[in-house]
């Protein structure tokens, strides 16, 4: 693109013609025939819940109330036979029959940083090279021209590491960041008229075409007309309404419940409507070192209306079919309980939640024993015996990629020239549909 707009007619009214000719932009926002598609039709989308902190896998999906180290956590049966999970979470024990729950997952990470590094990415962080998250992969590798906002997108986030990066791909595969979100949007919608906006552009282009001339590479390093390009085509899309949720039936937004949370995995919905390929929902709060029971119990309270709802409306809208559903932290919680009533980081053997998108449903993968995780949980790590099938993130990965159809052994070229794959882990058949 030449010009930030053609001399003969601007974007704006481009779309008041398009608008006098019928033509629809609102939701969804994938093409006309995509739009009409449901189920295993539609083009597939990742929702990630990144339960930030590292959450007990005892208080959430593998309870043992009749372990020493236990707690106080009772377990609940589920539309699933074969799986209980944690009375903290009765709306999501009337939906397990629709996921999979992985309770073998392991790491050599136990720090927040560097776990969640791997576990957004499927790669140990390396000094050399930075790797792209899993939905930075899925943004670059799938993408659609037809959606006109962000393709990887994370709600109730804040600054720092929860937030999934390009990587080697670049940082326009980093995710879009929403910190409150089903609120004003800031920024997003142009604070003057039209004439004013439009002659702010002009001047803009003068001062930009100037800046390049002799220094072309430099400026197309910096993304700087990209970024604009892709606002403007964004401030005036009619897609920008699936983060708005004034228009959702308070019945609905209740549902979800009211928190940030809550409203991103609504928005989330949404956003998948549209077409957005890979969008993460944030629950903070999860490092409980001390008080852990009351603070699962506290966190639940959230994950749990909104966890359920979510599956529930993507099942009601027939599009649980084509959007895999993750639940899952940087790592679990110790088996033995510390004198603070807390629990500390366990990356030996920690669960994850996951399915939709035509993964095989009511699999159960993996077991634990926490009273003889608690019984060497300070020895050397070569020493951990580890839970029965442990699944490697990796692999829950390449199962993901798999089932978007995209292939996880595909190399790509750094910008320093070293070929890396996308994702180093084999798919786990039992999952694939």
């Amino acid at each position: 693109m030449n010009s930030l707009f053609s001399q003969d007619i601007s974007r704006r009214e481009a779309l008041r013609l398009a608008s006098g000719l019928g033509v629809s932009f609102l939701l969804p926002g994938l093409d006309l025939r995509a739009a009409e598609q449901r189920g295993t039709e539609r083009p597939r989308s990742l929702i990630t819940l990144w339960m930030a902190g590292g959450p007990s896998q005892l208080e959430t999906w593998d309870p043992h109330p009749e372990s020493k180290h236990g707690g106080p956590t009772r377990a609940i049966a589920t539309t699933n036979p074969d799986l209980q999970i944690a009375h903290h979470l009765p709306q999501m024990a009337e939906q397990m029959h629709n996921l999979s729950v992985i309770r073998s997952l392991v790491s050599k990470e136990g720090d927040h940083e560097r776990g969640t590094y791997f576990v957004q990415t499927g790669y140990r962080p390396e000094t050399t090279v930075v790797h792209p998250s899993l939905g930075s992969i899925l943004a670059s590798q799938r993408p659609d021209d037809n959606v006109e906002i962000p393709m990887h997108v994370s709600l109730a986030t804040g600054d720092g590491f929860v937030v999934p990066r390009g990587g080697y791909l670049g940082d326009e595969y980093d995710a879009f960041r929403i910190y409150d979100p089903g609120r004003n949007i800031r920024n997003m919608r142009q604070s003057v008229n039209d004439e004013r906006q439009e002659r702010r552009l002009t001047n803009l282009e003068v001062v930009s075409r100037t800046f390049r001339k002799g220094r072309e590479r430099q400026v197309d390093d910096t993304l700087h007309q990209h970024v604009i390009e892709r606002a403007l085509t964004m401030m005036t899309s009619e897609q920008l309404k699936a983060f708005e949720i004034e228009n959702e039936p308070k019945a609905v937004v209740d549902r979800y419940g009211d928190s940030r949370f809550g409203r991103g995995c609504l928005v989330a919905r949404r956003l998948v409507q549209q077409g957005v390929r890979s969008i993460q929902v944030v629950l903070q709060g999860f490092d409980t070192h001390a008080n852990n029971f009351e603070g699962h119990e506290i966190q639940c309270a959230q994950l749990d209306p909104a966890f359920a709802a979510l599956v529930q409306d993507l099942e009601e809208h027939d599009l649980l079919q084509s959007t895999i559903v993750l639940c899952i932290g940087e790592f679990g919680r110790t088996p033995k309980i510390n004198p603070l009533d807390g629990r500390d980081h366990w990356p030996q053997g920690f669960s994850c939640v996951v399915g939709g998108g035509g993964l095989r449903s009511g699999v159960i993968i993996g077991t634990t024993d926490p009273d003889r995780g608690a019984q060497e949980q300070n020895k050397p790590s070569t020493s951990h015996t580890g839970p029965h099938d442990p699944i490697q993130v990796p692999d829950l990965y390449a199962t993901i990629l798999t089932q978007m159809n995209v292939a996880p052994e595909e190399e790509i070229i750094t910008p320093i020239g070293r070929p890396i794959a996308l994702c180093e882990g084999t798919p786990i058949e039992r999952l694939l549909g």
